[in-house]
């Protein structure tokens, strides 16, 4: 009986999962897609129902080929690629290529899905297999098509319009358009004053802070105190009320410590009990999240991470074992078989105490939930993390503690809190109120194991005791604080927060947020501000072509209606074609119409002012290689002057000042001692000294603006040092004979030839030099064409 040959994507899963089928089966990895649009335009035919043209990825040739081999003498083949839409696709394009190879004639072909590495999930699969789903096919097929059309009709606009290099993408453009629109709001923020008044309270010798709740009467709200003089005015009337009320026995010196200034009587106690019910069980998104806040991880290091996890790693159970669930999901259920396992482990290490009554059961809000049937969850609940911590790297063990413990809390029971707020009033008639608030754990149930993070990195349950008081009673009021504050503009995006907005806007699905991140990086288009995303001058103004020209497609409801769309082709209920058809009409129409944009609409001009030295105007714009001033006009009979933005700088907030001290380059640091003179300057590859009509960069955190003349003669003395070092024979007219990366070699500034390996450099004479040089091609120039020879000028 011949071998069937199972499928998978990776090497790491193929080892994992071969040990679990036997010799009747043999294991192989297509390493991800087999198949893509060729990348040239005409990839997908609007006109012919939006067919598409496929070739076979280069790289993965060979793993293909290997394939084929062994489907040619196996009796089954059985696909096993990710259990989501990119997984199904790579087993429909994987089975066209074998056919058309002609090497699955007659042998039974089927697909098998599981959801997480282990045997019983395994054996379970190939004893339940199915056919290829044509929908979820289509989908993927009509998400590839969209994308493709997008990128290769809006990517040249931008090229043509702002610069090279540049790209748009049906969700990368408006997950730009959400931080640049953080960005203006920052911007626009104008804060306002406001002050808070605090109290510093004590019974006995338990102190307590309180803070105003009611003045005169009235709720005091963010806006009640909004000047300093106002405060000083609450601060006295509090301080006279609570003198006024207090037993004149009571003031003064407490105990040599903090004096006694008034007191303030308890007008009302309210204690409530609050349950605090666990987080549901990770999905794509709400882990990227968590791993950002408490680990630090980038969205791409998080899935990174998490896929060696699900592809199995050997802890000493005999070899290689999924640790984790398939990671690309938003679901939130579980098995039956998971909880049951959950509630035996809580059992056995935290008490029959810490269940509840009956399995928590999680439902999942978007509609859309159905790449994969499961939450992410350890693959067994009974492997601690403490007992494979050993076999793991420190991000791993660190990334499997948070699934397995956010998994592991989902099903305990919820925790108790007290919480206690206490309303003291100043005066005698109760006019003038302030509020003391604290809270304590009274059950901490599922917290024993795990506490969700904010973007902070903190949580809410932070115990704050108040001491026992009771309705009546008085304490010392030890002093009144009158706190200024302004309000603060909203926060930048983090890596955390921008997903949690891309899934409540419904852009994107589970397995494209970390790309998404990852080319707005790539491209240039944001920077990081710690771990907050900041739009570069670039991303602004590539955000601003598309609001303007294609906002439609860059809007976010229309975005996740697309979204939505291309789920209901997964399931079934929608055709592909009339989907991409509705998209590409009227997209296609908008690409033509702005087409004759000019590229002076979309780059404007900011005038900043006046140069007050020469009376020119100052203005920034973007270029082609960034963004710059101009001082002067082209209209000027002296050509304009140019300088790039320095780092941090932005054309949007660039002031007069500013761009006026970019011209101060080049600057002109005297002579070196073979009297060449020196220049410092920045060109289009980074800050350099020049002297002579030679150059040397200057290191990166060097500032060319403040740069000294003993730094630039430095660099300037290194670089001759490490030329003079290069050389081997310098003949005088040109020729000389160098060190180069890849060994010694002859040159004269236009040709290059190698030294002979049977010949020492040193030993070459000026004709054997000569002759090499005759028999070397021309050097090419950056482009790819020979280099110009030497004007007769300069020869």
């Amino acid at each position: 009986m011949g071998k069937s040959l199972v499928i998978v994507e990776s090497p790491a899963k193929a080892r994992t999962i071969n040990k679990y089928l036997g010799s009747q089966y043999e294991v192989k990895a297509s390493y991800g897609h087999v198949r893509d649009l060729v990348p040239k335009e005409g990839a997908v035919d609007p006109e012919r129902d939006f067919a598409m043209k496929y070739a076979p990825i280069e790289k993965n040739q060979r793993h293909v080929d290997a394939i084929a081999k062994a489907a040619e003498k196996a009796e089954a083949l059985y696909l096993a690629t990710d259990p989501d839409r990119e997984g199904e696709a790579i087993s429909w394009h994987l089975v066209e290529l074998l056919r058309d190879k002609g090497v699955l004639d007659g042998k039974p072909v089927y697909r098998v899905v599981f959801h997480e590495i282990t045997q019983s999930a395994i054996q379970e699969a190939m004893q339940h297999p199915r056919d290829i789903s044509a929908e979820l096919v289509n989908a993927q097929q009509a998400r590839r098509a969209l994308d493709y059309l997008v990128g290769f009709n809006l990517s040249p606009l931008l090229w043509r319009k702002i610069t090279s290099g540049l790209s748009a993408g049906r969700v990368q453009s408006p997950a730009l358009r959400m931080i640049c629109e953080r960005e203006r709001e920052i911007e626009r923020f104008e804060p306002q004053e406001y002050w808070t008044i605090e109290a510093d309270a004590a019974k006995g010798e338990q102190p307590f802070a309180a803070k105003l709740s009611v003045l005169a009467g009235e709720k005091v709200r963010q806006f009640t105190i909004t000047d300093e003089a106002r405060a000083r005015e609450v601060e006295q009337t509090l301080r006279e009320a609570a003198r006024a009320q207090a037993d004149p026995a009571a003031l003064g010196p407490a105990g040599g410590e903090a004096e006694v200034i008034g007191e303030l009587r308890v007008a009302a106690v309210e204690r409530k009990q609050r349950r605090r019910n666990p987080a549901a069980p990770f999905i794509t998104s709400t882990l990227q999240q968590e791993a950002s806040r408490k680990l630090g991880f980038t969205a791409s290091r998080t899935m990174r991470i998490a896929q060696q996890l699900y592809e199995g790693i050997d802890v000493g159970e005999g070899g290689a074992v999924g640790l984790i669930t398939y990671m690309r999901t938003d679901s939130v259920s579980l098995s039956q078989e998971a909880v049951a396992e959950m509630r035996e482990v809580i059992a056995e290490r935290y008490g029959k105490a810490m269940l509840p009554g009956k399995p928590k059961a999680y439902k999942t809000r978007s509609k859309n939930a159905q790449e994969a049937h499961e939450a992410i969850r350890p693959t067994s609940a009974a492997r601690h993390p403490d007992e494979v911590r050993s076999y793991l790297s420190d991000e791993q063990r660190k990334l499997y503690e948070l699934v397995w413990k956010r998994a592991v809390a989902c099903q305990m029971k919820h925790a108790t809190i007290h919480t206690v707020a206490v309303d003291l009033a100043a005066d005698a008639d109760g006019q003038h109120l302030l509020r003391a608030t604290g809270s304590s754990v009274a059950d901490p149930g599922f917290m024993v194991v795990y506490r969700e993070g904010s973007d902070d990195g903190k949580d809410d349950t932070g115990e704050k005791f108040l001491p026992e008081l009771a309705e009546g009673e008085r304490v010392a009021l030890h002093a009144v604080r009158p706190e200024q504050h302004f309000t603060e503009p909203p926060p930048r995006y983090t890596e955390a927060s921008l997903v949690r907005a891309l899934e409540e806007y419904g852009i994107g699905r589970p397995s494209t947020y970390a790309s998404i991140i990852s080319t707005l990086q790539q491209r240039n288009y944001v920077e990081m501000d710690g771990k907050r995303f900041i739009p570069t001058d670039i991303g602004r103004t590539v955000n601003k072509f598309l609001t303007e020209h294609f906002e439609r497609y860059v809007d976010y409801d229309f975005t996740a209606r697309l979204e939505d769309d291309l789920d209901a082709i997964s399931r079934g209920e929608q055709d592909w074609v009339p989907v991409l058809e509705s998209f590409w009409r009227p997209f296609r129409e908008r690409v033509e119409e702005k087409k004759g944009v000019s590229r002076e609409e979309v780059v404007q001009a900011r005038e900043l002012g006046t140069d007050p030295e020469t009376g020119k105007p100052v203005t920034v714009r973007i270029g082609r290689y960034g963004p710059f001033a101009q001082l002067g006009s082209r209209d000027d009979d002296e050509k304009p002057r140019f300088a790039g933005l320095r780092p941090g700088q932005s054309v949007d907030t660039i002031t007069l000042e500013e761009a006026l001290a970019l011209f101060q380059l080049p600057r002109d640091m005297g002579e070196t001692e073979a009297g060449e003179p020196v220049q410092v300057s920045i060109g289009r590859f980074g800050p350099y000294v020049r002297f002579a009509n030679r150059f040397v960069s200057i290191p990166k955190g060097e500032d060319p603006y403040t740069i000294t003349r003993e730094r630039a003669l430095e660099l300037v003395r290194e670089k001759k040092q490490a030329d003079a070092n290069r050389t081997i024979h310098d003949f005088g007219d040109g020729v000389q004979i160098l060190r180069g990366r890849y060994g010694p070699y002859v040159t004269n500034g236009e040709k290059n030839a190698k030294v002979p390996k049977e010949r020492e450099p040193s030993e070459l004479t000026y004709e054997e030099c000569q002759e090499l040089l005759a028999k070397a091609p021309a050097r090419k120039g950056r482009r790819g064409g020979a280099r110009r020879g030497r004007s007769k000028a300069t020869s």
